[in-house]
């Protein structure tokens, strides 16, 4: 359990990384993938990637990456694809990896990807694999927006499924959204174009929860004493920090001092 200094401590980094990204949007992307199921896997394979989606914060624009277009390119057919499928994941692979090589400096943003089930090390293991090098994106560039709303708003900041809960708080509309089980599904039923067309829309809400909580809107279910560690803890780091307070105190200083050069010459 944090103590409530360590509480606001992990709070306000969160919220120093956050606004670089408001100084600089254009330097962040937002990342998110769709793969085969990671559970049941009786073999140990690790499981196949389908598609990958990047959108620019800043600008909007989004990129692309999935095995369907690249069968599409080669006028390949969905049974095509299901043959060669190594072959589609490695291209799409290579093309994600020279497109992540040319944005190095910017922010990655996403959602729990952080190990090898699932996240940029199952990504960089996939590449490897199928016999293709994958562009190690750096550790310190790739931001978890989901440990991210820990640290601003605690633990208990919304329910499990916690991205539904918070589209429904929030009256975030989510059409093609998939489930991690309905994406298993997806993939179970050859159902590409649909998982890409989740993997796409996951971006734009993610998109859409940074801007919310960069500007002070999004609603979760936190209690303030779970956000700031207890209201004595808050107190004083408002005292400390806020502007107004600061002002305040500054004022009080100035008048201070002008009241001991007024006893100076009045003594004089």
């Amino acid at each position: 359990m944090n103590f409530p200094s360590e509480r606001l401590r992990r709070r306000k980094e969160a919220f120093q990384i956050l606004n670089e990204f408001k100084e600089s949007p254009k330097q962040a992307l937002i990342i998110h993938y769709s793969c085969e199921s990671f559970y049941e896997r009786p073999n140990g394979s690790s499981p196949r990637i389908t598609s990958i989606a990047v959108r620019n914060w800043g600008s909007g624009q989004t990129y692309s990456f999935s095995i369907h277009q690249q069968a599409e390119r080669q006028q390949k057919s969905i049974e095509d694809l299901e043959t060669e499928y190594d072959v589609f994941e490695k291209e799409m692979l290579s093309e994600f990896y020279q497109f992540a090589e040319k944005h190095d400096r910017y922010f990655w943003i996403h959602w729990n990807m952080r190990d090898i089930n699932y996240g940029f090390p199952a990504l960089e293991h996939r590449a490897k694999v199928l016999g293709t090098n994958p562009f190690m994106i750096p550790e310190e560039k790739r931001i978890d927006l989901a440990r991210t709303l820990i640290d601003l708003f605690g633990v208990r900041y919304i329910g499990h499924p916690r991205i539904s809960k918070l589209l429904e708080k929030n009256k975030i509309t989510h059409p093609d959204f998939l489930t991690g089980q309905e994406e298993a599904d997806a993939f179970d039923a050859k159902e590409y174009v649909k998982l890409h067309q989740s993997t796409l829309r996951k971006v734009d809400v993610f998109s859409n929860i940074l801007g919310r909580i960069l500007d002070g809107s999004l609603k979760t279910s936190g209690k303030w004493k779970e956000i700031y560690g207890g209201y004595l803890p808050w107190f004083t780091e408002f005292i400390r920090t806020h502007w107004l307070v600061s002002l305040v105190g500054l004022i009080a200083a100035a008048l201070g001092i002008l009241q001991i050069v007024a006893g100076i010459f009045s003594d004089s």
